[in-house]
């Protein structure tokens, strides 16, 4: 599907993507293949962070969504490893879990707002 938002939540264990336009939304939800979850070893993100990487291939504007540390964690990933994809995350905003209907709002209602401040004033009618 080609969509020119997106949002993702994301925390250490799992990422649910969301690929929107106005007419259609198509939901992913990626988990880490990690298997030493809270048990004190420190997580191996590089392969969920890929495969997020990966689904937002083609995507114009991301937004990260999600607790703790996580969203800036795959921000200086994608920097070092997917710049294309650095370069379309437009903000990073903190949420606790939403279902993926309140995830989808959210995102409509930041990007309403984001393309209405990024807009050129001087083009308005």
């Amino acid at each position: 599907m080609s969509t020119f938002h997106a949002v993702v939540w994301l925390d250490h264990n799992e990422a649910h993507v969301a690929l929107f336009d106005k007419a259609h939304v198509e939901m992913q939800r990626i988990r880490s293949r990690s298997h030493h979850k809270h048990q004190g070893k420190g997580h191996d993100v590089s392969a969920l962070f890929s495969d997020v990487a990966q689904a937002l291939v083609g995507c114009k504007e991301v937004l990260l969504t999600g607790p703790g540390s996580a969203r800036q964690e795959f921000r200086d990933w994608c920097t070092q490893h997917q710049a294309a994809t650095a370069q379309v995350i437009v903000d990073s905003v903190a949420s606790d879990h939403p279902s993926d209907a309140q995830l989808v709002a959210l995102a409509k209602q930041y990007f309403k707002k984001f393309d209405n401040m990024a807009a050129d004033p001087s083009l308005a009618a």
